[in-house]
């Protein structure tokens, strides 16, 4: 039985290792993000971000240049999502606020994961109900789908047994971009305002 048991052991242990280097290859893009700790960079050689074309909330075309010289935090959601998104994007608001002065060198931005529902329109209601510099984007569902896969951000449309209206699964991180538009650091779920902004704090004075 003990070698049974350290024999299924051994292939639980290859299987994780296996998924590891697929995510790593550019297969799964959540695996090697799911036990990061906030402020944690990815291993070296993988690759997140890079550009996109979107619109905001009036309609203007924006792209990952738009925003060169400033710190990005980005964050993928949408608006009908009943708890993840709210929490978060109030986190990524409070962590600002606990900036202070040095919050006007990042900027905000939340891009939908359901560009079937979020229009300009939509975002431009949804993204004011918690911080009047959150930037937010949308765009063909083939645009959002690349800014997406850039980030390695996963998402799903599900509909939910008994019910007409369909939900978004997806991964939830946040992002911290750098005035080159490099990746600097990402923040998992649960991450604190003050862990935020700390860690922001110090990516931008080693910078």
């Amino acid at each position: 039985m003990r070698r049974v048991r350290w024999g299924l052991y051994g292939l639980v242990v290859l299987a994780a290792l296996g998924w590891g280097v697929l995510w790593l290859r550019g297969g799964d893009p959540l695996l090697a993000l799911r036990g990061a700790s906030s402020g944690l960079a990815v291993p070296a050689g993988v690759s997140v971000g890079g550009p996109f074309a979107l619109v905001d909330t009036q309609d203007r075309p924006v792209t990952d240049a738009s925003f060169a010289g400033r710190w990005m935090l980005v964050y993928f959601g949408y608006t009908f999502c009943p708890d993840v998104c709210p929490t978060e994007l109030q986190t990524i608001s409070n962590a600002l606020d606990k900036l202070g002065p040095m919050a006007a060198k990042v900027v905000p931005v939340f891009i939908t994961v359901d560009p079937e529902r979020d229009t300009p329109k939509a975002l431009a209601d949804y993204v004011k109900l918690f911080d009047d510099r959150l930037v937010g984007l949308t765009g063909t569902p083939a645009q959002v789908a690349a800014a997406a896969k850039a980030y390695r951000v996963y998402y799903a449309k599900v509909t939910p047994k008994d019910s007409s209206t369909y939900l978004m699964d997806h991964s939830s991180f946040a992002y911290l971009m750098g005035p080159d538009g490099k990746f600097q650091a990402l923040f998992r779920q649960g991450t604190t305002a003050q862990e935020m902004a700390d860690a922001i704090r110090a990516k931008m004075a080693g910078a």
